[in-house]
């Protein structure tokens, strides 16, 4: 058996959600714009007692990783070390774009076998943050002669050719609130999207939960947001 509770602050939702061998027993959210820092302490220690009051001891924290909202990444991740420090238990990361495909697979029956699925995050002008998933969340490559573990998660400038090499090849759902922006741009026959897609803390039981069981932990000491290894890894390369 495992509790596990659930922080999500990558976008301008702030949530959090506790789940019990997977199945989500507590939940809040709100949607209401970049108020975090002022949201996510009360809603934490809200289902923190919830636990403790149904005498469910934590077993682990959750945490949305990225890519996302700057100040949103740090406050969620800065809080879910805090407690995870306090209460002596691992912290398991959960990536934003993964995350954003679980209610996809879980709620739309619609999508073909063969689909593949690409989760989008806003980044600036008609740049998003994106990965090309199949149905089992492996990351896929355009070249069919290189193995399916390719394509990870980059900004990229979204034009009318963007994602052809996938998009020639089959069906491609498109979503999260990068994807709006993308529908005049990519009009490809092949192209799909999905709106109303957005990251939230209790779609995040199904990964955690497999991260628990595995034991796949971060070193709560030395774990950074999505933001933060991307600008170090700019900053290296500009540096060499």
């Amino acid at each position: 058996m495992s509790c596990i509770l659930h922080i999500e602050t990558s976008t301008d939702i702030c949530s959090v959600a506790v789940s019990e061998d997977a199945q989500v027993i507590y939940e809040q959210e709100n949607r209401e714009g970049h108020n975090h820092a002022t949201h996510l302490a009360p809603f934490v220690e809200e289902a923190i007692r919830f636990a403790e009051n149904h005498a469910i001891p934590l077993d682990a924290v959750a945490v949305s990783s990225g890519p996302g909202s700057y100040t949103g990444l740090r406050i969620g991740v800065s809080t879910a070390k805090g407690v995870a420090y306090g209460k002596g238990i691992p912290l398991i990361e959960v990536p934003t774009l993964k995350l954003l495909c679980v209610p996809v697979l879980l709620y739309h029956e619609e999508i073909e076998e063969d689909a593949l699925i690409c989760p989008m995050i806003d980044a600036r002008r008609m740049e998003v943050y994106a990965c090309v998933y199949d149905r089992a969340l492996r990351p896929q490559r355009g070249d069919a002669d290189v193995p399916a573990n390719y394509r990870g998660v980059q900004p990229e400038i979204v034009g009318p050719d963007s994602y052809s090499e996938f998009l020639d090849r089959g069906i491609v759902y498109f979503f999260g609130n990068g994807a709006e922006k993308c529908k005049k741009v990519l009009t490809h026959p092949n192209a799909r999207f999905i709106d109303g897609i957005v990251p939230l803390a209790k779609d995040m039981s199904p990964l955690a939960e497999m991260a628990h069981v595995r034991r796949q932990f971060v070193d709560t000491a030395y774990f950074e947001p999505f933001y933060l290894k991307e600008f170090q890894a700019t900053v290296s390369k500009r540096l060499l």
